[in-house]
């Protein structure tokens, strides 16, 4: 059986990527393919459980170095639990976040640099990378504005605290948004980055492009 197609949303928080994941899953699922959908940190019972502790505001005292080691626990159950198995039994795998972000928020955000981060992810992952890589780069201050209003929303609905990352001071996600510049240079091939403030329908018509053209590139491999 042809392994799976394994395609990650990247940005900040409130870049809309979430949205976009579940645009394109119903995309594809009108067209015959269901996707197995995920999300990092969660999609586990043992992920969703570390989530909780890296997300919530009470967590403000948490070392780099353990969010970093955290980041990747959960990975690591992801990948066993959900990501392989997927792709072994030749699904499409719809995943909200992966190392990008780790290198992005730890590597950039925390200053504690790529090296330490693309380690773990070697050890940790292995040679396991995404097939294609949709990154969306609104400006920073319409995704911090979008993200804190809908996680105060939340909040409010279901009384869960996931605001620990948008508490933080504009320079942290000037240096995560500098981060995920730097990795879509280095990786071009893999990472399709979507920038500007655009509609929901126009960044969903650029999303569709690419992984339309990608997913013909590899059935011709």
């Amino acid at each position: 059986m042809p392994r799976g197609f394994f395609i990650t949303f990247e940005g900040l928080d409130g870049s809309g990527k979430t949205t976009q994941l579940k645009r394109l899953a119903a995309w594809m699922q009108r067209r015959g393919v269901t996707p197995v959908v995920t999300r990092q940190p969660g999609g586990t019972a043992t992920g969703d459980r570390i989530r909780e502790l890296l997300l919530d505001s009470r967590s403000s005292s948490l070392a780099p170095l353990a969010e970093l080691a955290m980041m990747f626990a959960d990975r690591a159950q992801a990948i066993a639990e959900v990501i392989e198995p997927a792709l072994a039994a030749g699904k499409t795998v719809l995943c909200d976040r992966f190392t990008d972000s780790t290198e992005a928020y730890q590597g950039g955000g925390r200053e504690l640099g790529s090296v330490p981060v693309l380690e773990m992810h070697r050890v940790i992952c292995g040679s396991l990378q995404p097939d294609l890589t949709l990154l969306l780069l609104p400006s920073l201050e319409a995704s911090l504005e979008r993200a804190r209003r809908r996680n105060d929303r939340v909040t409010a609905q279901s009384g869960k605290d996931e605001n620990r990352f948008e508490s933080e001071e504009e320079a942290f996600y000037c240096r995560v948004w500098k981060k995920y510049r730097e990795i879509a240079q280095r990786d071009a091939e893999r990472v399709v980055c979507i920038e500007g403030d655009l509609t929901i329908d126009e960044v969903h018509e650029q999303v569709v492009e690419a992984v339309a053209m990608r997913i013909s590139e590899a059935s011709r491999v």
